[in-house]
């Protein structure tokens, strides 16, 4: 299989998949889309000649390559297995690249179901945010065979800046879920501790430059740091329900194991908690609002 002729398959165009998908359409790519209520505005990539089709099946009908970036394991566990899903119009040979955050002990079980249909798997979810991926810079993280990856990277690298192999099928999804871990337990932490310095009268400016200039100073500051300042969400566009899902997967992990989790179980809680009470869709960096407000 010559990878720069292949058609290419994507199943999830919203926020961090319409990145992906511009990018493959720049890179000259053929491009088959799955028509979904949860995509992205997708005018621009048909306009740039991707096709749409109306199921999973149809996808893979199409497609020598088809990524997925959908939500997390359930989404991915659907759009394998539904009546019309993917497994149902498989051809040999065919890559199956999963890019969404996923528990890893379904992601082995589904890289079987597809090797025994005759296809191939990677699991190569991804960093960053909605922003990057539109500028083609995502970091991915990916597991599968080595042979694989290196044949799929000319494809990987119209959308990825730093792609980074990490293992065998699952170990890609396994250090995604060690990642957001660590990312997304420091944003709640300053997420706690900046509603704290609001009901302690501490200004928001103050707080952030003793935290960047000292132990506190890193990424996660820097995404919270418009909203802590001016109420501005931009710098972190990921919600408290995908949050609390991640954590979920990741503490899934752990037991899974057997690795300690108490201060996951922890953060665990604060998203959730925060989920319940937030309209959906709502970003991480407002979790700072909602606990300086909290009369609990």
């Amino acid at each position: 299989m010559t990878i720069g002729k292949d058609t290419i398959g994507m199943i999830g165009v919203g926020l961090m998949g319409h990145g992906i998908a511009s990018n493959i359409v720049k890179h000259g790519y053929p491009l088959v889309l799955l028509d979904h209520p949860g995509n992205q505005p997708m005018d621009s990539l048909l306009a740039a000649g991707a096709a749409k089709v109306a199921s999973p099946a149809q996808v893979a009908r199409q497609a020598n390559i088809i990524i997925l970036c959908v939500t997390g394991t359930p989404q991915v566990e659907d759009v394998l297995f539904s009546p019309n899903g993917l497994l149902q119009g498989l051809r040999p040979g065919t890559v199956v690249i999963d890019c969404s955050t996923a528990i890893p002990s379904s992601t082995v079980r589904i890289a079987q179901v597809v090797t025994e249909a005759g296809g191939q798997f990677l699991d190569a979810p991804m960093t960053r945010t909605p922003k990057e991926a539109a500028e083609g810079r995502l970091n991915l993280l990916v597991g599968g065979e080595r042979e694989l990856f290196e044949r799929c990277q000319p494809l990987l690298r119209c959308y990825a800046e730093n792609i980074t192999y990490v293992g065998p099928i699952g170990s890609g999804h396994r250090m995604k879920l060690l990642h957001n871990y660590v990312s997304l337990g420091c944003a709640a932490v300053i997420a706690e501790a900046a509603a704290c310095a609001q009901r302690a009268g501490i200004d928001a400016s103050v707080l952030v430059d003793v935290l960047a200039n000292g132990g506190g100073g890193g990424v996660a500051l820097e995404r919270l740091r418009p909203f802590i300042q001016s109420g501005d969400d931009s710098g972190l566009r990921f919600s408290l329900s995908n949050a609390h899902k991640d954590l979920g997967y990741y503490t899934t992990m752990a037991e899974e194991t057997g690795a300690t989790h108490i201060a996951a179980d922890a953060i665990e809680q604060l998203f959730k908690r925060g989920a319940k009470e937030a309209a959906p869709n709502t970003t991480l960096p407002h979790l700072v609002a909602l606990l300086a407000n909290d009369k609990t």
